[in-house]
C-alpha cells in the first residue's frame, strides 16, 4: 500500500502549482547548503584532537567551585 508513481506525479504537480518552480528551486538550494555546511562542520569536529578535548575538561573542572551551599531551609533546620 505504498504511493504509485502515479500519485507521486499528481503530489509533485499540485506542490509545484503551490509554491512555483522558482521557490522550489530555492528551498532546494537552501537546504542543499545546509546540508553541505553540516557535514562540513562534523568534519571539522572529527579533527580536533583528543588531547585538546580532554585539556578543555579539566581547564573547565579546574574552574569550579566546590563549595557546597547550604539552602534557605537546611540552616532553618
Amino acid at each position: 500500500m505504498g504511493i504509485s508513481p502515479t500519485q507521486l506525479l499528481i503530489i509533485l504537480a499540485i506542490v509545484a502549482l503551490l509554491f512555483g518552480t522558482k521557490k522550489l528551486r530555492n528551498m532546494g538550494g537552501d537546504l542543499g547548503s545546509a546540508v553541505k555546511n553540516f557535514k562540513k562542520e562534523m568534519n571539522q569536529n572529527e579533527q580536533i584532537p583528543e588531547a585538546s578535548l580532554t585539556h578543555s575538561i579539566s581547564e573547565a573542572d579546574s574552574k569550579v567551585d566546590a563549595t557546597p551551599v547550604q539552602s534557605s531551609a537546611q540552616k532553618n533546620s
